[in-house]
């Protein structure tokens, strides 16, 4: 899985005119699921996901954990972040199909939300529009393999 991680103050997402998804201060999350990924991948990535202490302390330092900082997680499935870009047009062939892509992402969701957290999504397939206001601005990239 490929996760990527922006810390926000506030993000939304919506799909034909109406937000289904807002969140205040917190994460928004691509998340990207390969066609080799597993359970354990979708494990390791919420684990990941949840215990990144990339909020500042009292001294500025990225030292506190999202649960402490009280932050809320946007997750959006985001199948473009396998594109195989060696020619121009990309191909997605790495990216999982959507019967074993959406187990996955929603094992991703239900991890979190069993950390505690609020947890807003997108909806799997849809052309959804989303927005953002990036804090930092910091945005990390997770891999479950490689992280």
């Amino acid at each position: 899985m490929r996760a990527v991680l922006t810390r926000v103050s506030s993000a939304s997402v919506s799909v034909d005119g109406a937000t289904i998804g807002a969140i205040g201060k917190g994460f928004l999350v691509l998340l990207g699921v390969h066609v080799n990924d597993t359970e354990a991948d979708a494990d390791r990535i919420a684990d990941r996901i949840c215990g990144l202490r990339i909020f500042e302390d009292a001294q500025g330092k990225m030292n506190v954990s999202p649960a402490d900082a009280g932050a809320e997680i946007l997750l959006i499935s985001q199948f473009t972040l396998y594109a195989d870009t060696r020619s121009r047009r990309p191909g997605f062939t790495a990216a999982a199909r959507p019967d074993t892509a959406v187990p996955l992402y929603e094992r991703v969701i239900a991890q979190c939300r069993a950390r505690g957290f609020h947890v807003e999504t997108g909806q799997f397939g849809a052309d959804m529009q989303v927005s953002s206001v990036n804090d930092g601005p910091v945005t990390i990239v997770l891999d479950s393999i490689s992280n």
